[in-house]
Formats: C-alpha cells, structure tokens, sequence
C-alpha cells in the first residue's frame, strides 16, 4: 500500500488536445501507480469534436474524474484574429471564478493543485485553499529554460527576436536561434508576447515544476533549472522534476475506423510504413500538401497520412477545432480536390488516407511502423520516442522549431527538411529523400544510425518508469513532499483549532464570572 500520497491531487488543463491529452495521462498515472484519487478540471474550447470524444473516452475507465468547465466568451476582450497563445491565456483568466468555485466544492478536499503553464494566474487561488501547488510543463526542459528566461531577455536584448544576428543565450543550456524562437517571441508588439512574458514570471510563483521528460534525456538542461547560479535563481530555487515520458495509452474500444487502420497495418512488413501526421491543430498550404502528396509517391514507401484540408492561413488553424471524421467514400472525393490528380487510384495499394483525426498511439506502436514524418509537437515526440520510430520533423507552430533542432541535432533521432516548412515550400524531390533517409537500411551497411538511436532512447525512457528509475524516483519526491504538505497543515489547523477552542474557553469563563459578579 502507497504510504506518501496525498488523498486528491487536482489537475487544471487549458484548452486543445495537446493539453488535454497529458494531463489526462498524468492523472492516470497518479490513479493507477500511486492509488490517488485525480480529478480534472478541463477549461474545453466547445469547437474540438475530437476534445470532446477525448474527455468522453477518458472517464470509462473509472480511473479519473474529469470537470469540463466550458469557455467564456471572450469576443470583447481579444480581437478577431488574436494568436492561439491569446486566445488560451484569457479563456483561463476568464475561467478562474469557476475553477475557485470547483475547488471549494470537492470532496475531500484537495491537497495538491497541478496547473499547466496557461494556468499559472490561477495558482492563488490554490494557495488561497492552502493546496500545494505545481506547474507541469507538457514539453521538455529547453524550452522551459527559454520561457522562464524570456522576461531577462526582454530587458537585454532591442529590437525583434528574429532580426538579432547572434543566438539568445541561456545560462546552462543550449542557445536558441533567431528562427527557433516560439511563436510569441516571433513579434513582440503582438499581444500574445505580452501573455508569454507573464507565463515566464508566473512559473516561478509555483511550489515545484514537473516536466514532461526524464533524467537521462536532458540531464544538463534539467541541472541548469535546478542550479541557483543558472536558472535556478530565477525560479526561485523550487524544485524541478523529471517525471517522463508521458505518453498517451492506446484506448480499449476502438472505432470501426481505428479497426480497418490497424487491419491494414497488419498486413504490412515489419518497419516498412511511414506515419504522416501533423498533430491536432496543424495545417499546410494547398502547394505544399501537393508537393507532400508527389513526395510520398516517388519514395516507394507504404504511408499513412492523416489528412486535413489545407490552408492559406497560420499552421495551427486547427488547433481549437480539430474533429473526428468517417473516412467514407463521399469524404474520400472531397480529399480528391486536395491531391494531385490520380493519387488515390495510383496509391490505393501502398497508402491509406485517414481525415482529421488518427489512433495515433496505437498507430506509432504497431510493429509495421518504420518513421513518423511529424510536426514535431511534444506529445507527438515523445509517442514516437517511447515507440522507438525515427522521425522526419517539420515543425510548424508554437516550440516545435526547437523540438526539431532537438531531434535532429542534439538527440540523432530524426532528419528535418533544409529550409524551415514556413519559410519555402519543401519540394517533392527533397521530402522523398528525407522518407528514404529514415526507411530503408543500407544492406552494406551495419544498419540505420537514426533507428539505432532512437531505440536506445526508447529503452532509456522504459528505464526511467521502472522501480527505482529516475521518473519514478522524481514522482515519489513530489507526492512524499505533498504528504508533508498534509502534515503540516494538519498540525496547524489542530493549534488554530486548540486556539480558538482556548479563546472559547476564555470568554465563556469571563461570562461566568460576570455572571456571579452581577448576581452578588
């Protein structure tokens, strides 16, 4: 039996599947590894059918429970085409009445408050309650490192982020590129600069950070927090935790959709099928899903793709709506109008299309699945790791340029086109090299240095999970403080509770003696 647990750990999550998703899986495994009770308080975008299905899927276990506190109008308070970052951080500002209100009325009352890094305005509200309260990073430790180190940079450094000539520097840790900055460093007079820069000051309000990596993936970057002379200064020296990989669990009903996927996928030779998949809110331009489409037609290799209409507009048009779709016949013709002429007859024995929405957990673990050609979202990266499935990473929105010079420079685990995919559109003859780069093993050589890699990173991170590996060992140090935390606070309220009985005392002793005083 579980001795150091609090008894109800409280998770808030902001809105989109890329947040939804790991807080879900960390509240799982509070349940289920350390017997807690979990509960979810989801602040949902009401346009995501495939948010909805999501939280719907996830409750039918019985592990967690999850409070969808629905959207607030917040049409007079942004403009029409505010950035996502905008959008996120003033629905959370504007849901922090009903989060107070969701909290006061649970029972038992909880003892730890997990936020993510849209939700850090609400940590006083925990500390209001008394609740121990934490920030869980859903990315990785660099770019944590970057958020947090931000608001120095915006007193040392003039001018925009992308037009400096020489790379931002970050104590401890690699230095980041002009063009590698997240998207709300990309203009600073933009609104959502002004919300990063208090997402970067709010962290360090925090009691502790749980981020969503482990020890041996990022061992200097996770020193680097913790150091006072680095960044550890600047988070106010509270701990840092390595809890991962966290990683999305493949679901046990599947859909009749999910079913024909994986039927395919069985009948497919063993690493032979590259997965083509830019997440839950990612989008291209109709060029560039030509040329996508061409690419994988010349490589000669089984495919995958996840499909979604394209888009003149920014990479992450979907990230708030993203929906489950049939692939019916009638879907399939609307596809048609996307793709070169021909594709679909010439392809249909090599490749299957799959509209908006894929099982990709279950996908990225099937044994017919050689590489993953990905945006790169950390969610998306670490299924692909812990899967041991090189990657081709096109970043196209919030950190994933970072996440792609990760991958492809620091880690050796995937290959990434010359040019960034926002700046040119990537040509057929260059995607289809990079398709074979990741795909086929030389026969004269000893074998494929990227699979090679990736597949000891894959049993670092199982490493990481097991008894006494660093993830776990990280994760019994946040809930043996959080059963401190309880202590204490027991202790206190028993000496407030002797006190007032004290004072209670006192004046029923002063009445007494008024009492006989006025009878004499």
């Amino acid at each position: 039996m579980e001795i150091h647990k609090p008894a109800h750990v409280v998770l808030l999550s902001s809105p989109g599947l890329g947040h939804l998703i790991p807080f879900i899986e960390l509240g799982n495994r509070f349940a289920l590894h350390h017997n807690l009770k979990v509960t979810v308080i989801a602040v949902t975008s009401e346009t995501s059918a495939a948010e909805t299905q999501l939280i719907k899927s996830a409750t039918k276990p019985n592990l967690i429970n999850i409070i969808q506190l629905p959207s607030q109008d917040i049409s007079h308070l942004i403009k029409p085409d505010a950035a996502v970052v905008t959008r996120l951080c003033v629905m959370m500002r504007e849901a922090k009445p009903a989060i107070r209100t969701s909290l006061s009325n649970m029972t038992p009352q909880p003892s730890v408050f997990i936020v993510d890094i849209f939700g850090t305005e609400s940590l006083p509200i925990a500390k209001d309650f008394n609740l121990l309260n934490y920030v869980f990073v859903a990315s990785h430790a660099w770019f944590l490192s970057l958020v947090i180190y931000t608001p120095v940079l915006d007193k040392q450094i003039e001018g925009q982020y992308v037009e400096q000539q020489e790379e931002l520097k970050i104590p401890g840790c690699r230095s980041v590129r002009p063009e590698e900055v997240v998207d709300p460093m990309l203009d600073r007079n933009d609104m959502q600069y002004e919300e990063y820069l208090g997402v970067g000051n709010g962290i360090p309000k925090s009691d502790g950070v749980l981020i969503n990596t482990w020890e041996e993936l990022q061992h200097s970057d996770l020193q680097a927090l913790r150091d006072e002379d680095l960044l550890g200064g600047i988070l106010n020296k509270i701990p840092v935790y390595g809890i991962g990989p966290i990683a999305r669990q493949p679901v046990s009903e599947t859909s009749q959709e999910t079913e024909l996927v994986l039927q395919w996928l069985d009948k497919q030779p063993s690493e032979s099928v590259i997965y083509v998949s830019f997440g839950s809110g990612g989008t291209m331009s109709f060029e560039q899903m030509t040329e996508l489409a061409w690419a994988l037609e010349l490589s000669e290799q089984r495919f995958i793709w996840v499909v979604r209409a394209p888009t003149e507009v920014a990479a992450d048009a979907a990230f708030l709506s993203t929906g489950f779709t049939s692939n019916s016949d009638d879907n399939n013709e609307v596809v048609a109008n996307y793709l070169p002429e021909g594709f679909l007859s010439r392809t249909h024995n090599v490749g299957i299309l799959v509209l908006e929405w894929a099982p990709q957990e279950a996908i990225l673990r099937h044994p017919s699945i050689g590489g993953f050609l990905s945006h790169c979202g950390w969610n998306s990266t670490i299924e692909s790791l812990t899967n041991g499935v090189p990657m081709i990473a096109w970043p196209l929105y919030a950190e994933q340029r970072m996440n792609a010079t990760l991958l492809a420079e620091e880690m050796g685990v995937a290959v990434r086109p010359k040019v960034l995919p926002l700046k040119k559109v990537v040509d057929r003859e260059e995607i289809a090299s990079m398709v074979r780069e990741i795909m086929v093993v030389d026969q004269n050589a000893k074998g494929n240095p990227i699979r090679e890699r990736v597949k000891e990173i894959k049993n670092s991170a199982e490493k990481a999970l097991l008894e006494g590996g660093s993830s776990r060992v990280a994760m019994s140090e946040v809930l043996l403080t959080a059963k401190d935390h309880c202590r204490a606070c027991k202790r206190k309220n028993r000496r407030l509770e002797l006190h007032l009985h004290v004072l209670e005392l006192g004046r029923v002793s002063h009445w007494l003696h008024w009492q006989h005083t006025d009878v004499l």
